[in-house]
């Protein structure tokens, strides 16, 4: 009898050491996909830069899963030397090669009946692309100097930060692979594109780290805070974690203040807020604005009128300061920090 996936939370999902921040609108999008494909067997395709979660994503897919209580493979086909990747992904037999003493099992038998996640899949080689390709349509592998079939059970999810399309049209990717792969496609936004995630990403390893390092912190400045909102983060939430480990093994106070970031960080700088008094945000609004528009005018009222200060901002408009930064990213409004 199959396990009964397990139920997440609506938002924010932290389960196993991992974490996933659907604040954004964008994100929201990528759990509810996520959901809805984890109970089934459909083979899933994760696209997005470097950096943006993949990992994460595949497996919050696998845990939501009737295979959870099953192994969780990932491997990086990009860090595994050519001459040795279809031993690693399949395995071989004794006297299969030079130095082939012993049968070894390759990933996709270590992976029986769990998730074998295969990142960056892009950069393997026809020959491996052949053999993933039969994995898939026949449920079969055969082990490397093997002359029998071994049947599989394993659900693949692969990623690549690379245009699969783009590859095939070169001539550097099989059209049926990508076919076979593209089944179900969960695409993940750049942090640049959802910076309302910002703010609990942060949070989340201001914790982690503190916690790491003995540290007691209280958190982020709300200063600092706002550099972090600044800036469009190349690198996505692995560059931000980075920031984040750094700031809390320099920070000396209580809360992490824009010296202790990262220096292309804390010299992008931070615009100035702009609020009622130069003549953006007034008292009243016109009555035809959309709810969103009229919620972002009022906060850049009050926190115009808190002289920017979010702790006292957000007691006015009687939210926490976490969901005042979350709006703040998502509205895009840029704030002079004072707490």
């Amino acid at each position: 009898m199959k396990d009964s996936p397990r139920k997440p939370s609506s938002d924010l999902i932290e389960d196993q050491s991992e974490y996933i921040v659907g604040a954004s609108d964008a994100m929201k999008r990528v759990l509810r996909l996520a959901e809805k494909i984890a109970p089934t067997e459909t083979t899933v395709l994760i696209t997005g830069e470097s950096g943006t979660g993949k990992e994460k994503i595949a497996r919050f897919i696998h845990l939501q899963s009737a295979r959870a209580r099953y192994p969780f493979l990932a491997v990086n086909a990009a860090a595994i030397a050519e001459g040795l990747i279809e031993s690693e992904l399949f395995g071989h037999v004794r006297g299969a090669f030079t130095d082939a003493r012993d049968r070894k099992r390759g990933f996709f038998e270590l992976a029986d009946r769990g998730t074998l996640f295969l990142d960056e899949i892009a950069e393997t080689s026809h020959s491996v692309q052949v053999r993933l390709l039969r994995a898939l349509q026949e449920r079969e592998i055969r082990p490397v100097g093997a002359d029998a079939i071994i049947k599989i059970d394993v659900r693949i999810v692969a990623a690549t930060n690379r245009d699969l399309r783009q590859a095939m049209n070169e001539g550097r990717f099989r059209e049926d692979l990508f076919y076979r792969l593209n089944v179900f496609r969960i695409h993940l936004p750049p942090l640049r594109e959802r910076k309302d995630d910002i703010p609990y990403l942060a949070e989340y390893f201001v914790r982690l780290y503190a916690e790491r390092n003995r540290k007691e912190l209280e958190g982020i400045s709300d200063q600092a805070m706002g550099y972090l909102l600044n800036y469009d983060y190349p690198g996505n939430i692995r560059e931000l974690e980075n920031a984040i480990e750094r700031a809390v093994t320099l920070v000396e106070g209580p809360r992490i203040q824009p010296t202790d970031l990262p220096p292309e960080i804390y010299e992008g700088g931070i615009p100035l807020l702009t609020g009622g008094r130069s003549g953006n945000v007034g008292e009243s609004f016109p009555d035809n604005l959309t709810l969103e528009e009229l919620e972002r005018r009022y906060i850049l009222h009050v926190l115009d009128r808190m002289g920017g200060n979010m702790t006292r901002a957000a007691k006015s408009l009687g939210i926490s300061r976490s969901t005042l930064w979350r709006k703040v990213g998502k509205y895009g409004i840029s704030v002079e920090g004072r707490g």
